[in-house]
């Protein structure tokens, strides 16, 4: 897919260091006037603002958002652009080549307090048009006015696969947005079609360069990371390296040196790395996150994604769709919402059901696997498998945590936990077992004294192999 090169807006010399958000002198703009400095609207990932007149969006996943009062607003746009925008939290409507002032209300809202928010498409990596915010036009007495902040912030980084490539919305259906919406977290997408790790002689640009840059441009300015701080930063990168040669001695030694860099950008962030979801420089990648932990840096930890994408998750060989995007993010959720302490709103667990469920119609064995482990945390994957001769319709599964293990959430399961014995109870979607078949929930939990596992399950009251 080609990509059109975003256009800069014409800007003084001096002006192209990019730093913090310093507008043109005497050009501040009062709260709730719908300017780009208006104070009251807020602007989420990098950002070129050294026009006071003319903001740019950079990367995929930049928006920006606020609150209006009024009936109507408009988008002020230099020239014809793609954009998806949401009043009031609807679902995103996809204008396509619009410019100028642009209508957003083509039905007036009713007289009130509203909220907006737009994100400008992008093609790999590129927006598709001139990404250039000018303003808002409002009503006339009308103003705009400052949505509560949430208090995390997480910055996803990767290549086409993080940027949404193939999914139906690009960025905002791609993994990264989904478990940032699910977590009620500001995100953001670094995040470029084609991307490498390792900067090859052949032309592809190496995000352990990249990562550090205001844009997708190699001789753009650097960023100021201290416009702001990430709370967790996700790590997907390693897929495109191989079409070009790069070694997996080098590939290493240049994730561990860009890990190293990351931190020192974020001290306090937490650095989730994932094995690429097809398992290119899978070792690598951990030997990676090794060096770095064994060199003092606990706050970072790898985060094994093997079986994550169902079948039929991809739309090519490489890229997920987005029934593969919504189950990565069923899996990615609950391991970012633990590293932020307990932060965001994921999906609430429903109590165990207190009628007793059918007994198992069969044999069955229950597998349990710590996937991922970090300081005082974990997650796990429980399978149940039914070795009998007819279907399980409805399963509680049973178990006793040997180590003083807590539940923080699960996923596909609800659960109770009292002391150290855990009930977890199927979904409303996958209650039936079919002999012969499978069906699996996860979670994440705390520990202090240890996470040996549980010595022994029971389904539906009956022991389990």
């Amino acid at each position: 897919m080609s990509a059109r090169r975003l256009v800069l807006p014409v800007l003084a010399a001096a002006a192209l260091a990019v730093g913090s958000a310093v507008a043109l002198p005497g050009a501040h703009a009062a709260a709730g006037d719908g300017s780009p400095t208006d104070p009251n609207i807020r602007f989420v990932g990098r950002w070129d603002t050294a026009n006071s007149a003319a903001y740019v969006p950079h990367w995929a996943g930049a928006y920006f958002e606020t609150g209006f009062t009024g009936t109507t607003v408009k988008l002020k746009q230099r020239n014809t652009i793609d954009l998806y925008y949401s009043i009031d939290g609807r679902t995103e409507t996809y204008l396509t080549n619009v410019g100028g002032t642009v209508d957003l209300t083509p039905t007036r809202l009713a007289a009130g307090n509203h909220t907006l928010r737009v994100s400008y498409r992008v093609v790999a990596g590129s927006y598709h048009g001139d990404a250039v915010f000018q303003g808002l036009v409002l009503d006339p007495g009308a103003a705009t006015y400052a949505r509560p902040v949430p208090p995390k912030l997480v910055e996803f980084v990767g290549d086409s696969i993080t940027l949404g490539s193939t999914s139906s919305r690009t960025a905002l259906t791609a993994y990264g947005w989904l478990t940032g919406e699910r977590l009620g977290a500001r995100h953001t997408q670094i995040a470029y079609g084609g991307g490498c790790l390792v900067a090859a002689p052949d032309g592809c640009n190496g995000m352990s360069n990249q990562f550090f840059k205001l844009g997708t441009d190699p001789n753009g300015p650097n960023w100021d990371f201290g416009r702001y701080q990430a709370d967790a930063v996700v790590v997907n990168i390693g897929t495109n390296d191989t079409s070009h040669g790069v070694s997996g001695a080098t590939f290493q030694s240049t994730y561990t040196t860009f890990l190293r860099n990351v931190r020192a950008r974020y001290p306090n962030a937490a650095i989730l790395v994932l094995r690429t979801f097809i398992g290119r420089y899978a070792a690598e990648t951990q030997a990676a996150v090794n060096a770095v932990v064994s060199g003092g840096d606990r706050n970072v930890s790898y985060v094994d994604t093997t079986s994550w994408l169902p079948a039929g998750g991809l739309s090519d060989s490489v890229h997920p769709n987005d029934a593969g995007h919504r189950a990565i993010t069923d899996r990615l959720a609950p391991i970012v919402a633990a590293r932020l302490g307990g932060t965001g709103t994921p999906a609430p667990t429903t109590p165990a059901p207190t009628t007793p469920a059918p007994p198992p119609a069969g044999g069955c064995a229950v597998t349990y696997a710590v996937t991922n482990e970090w300081t005082g945390g974990f997650q796990a994957d429980v399978t149940i498998r039914n070795t009998g001769g007819a279907p399980i319709n409805g399963w509680t599964v049973q178990w006793d945590f040997p180590s003083g293990q807590r539940i923080s959430q699960a996923w596909n399961a609800s659960y109770t936990q009292t002391g150290a014995t855990v009930r977890a109870t199927n979904a409303g979607w996958n209650g039936t077992i079919a002999a012969g078949g499978s069906a699996a929930f996860g979670f994440t939990g705390t520990f202090t004294a240890g996470n040996a596992k549980p010595a022994s399950f029971t389904l539906n009251g009956a022991a389990c192999a």
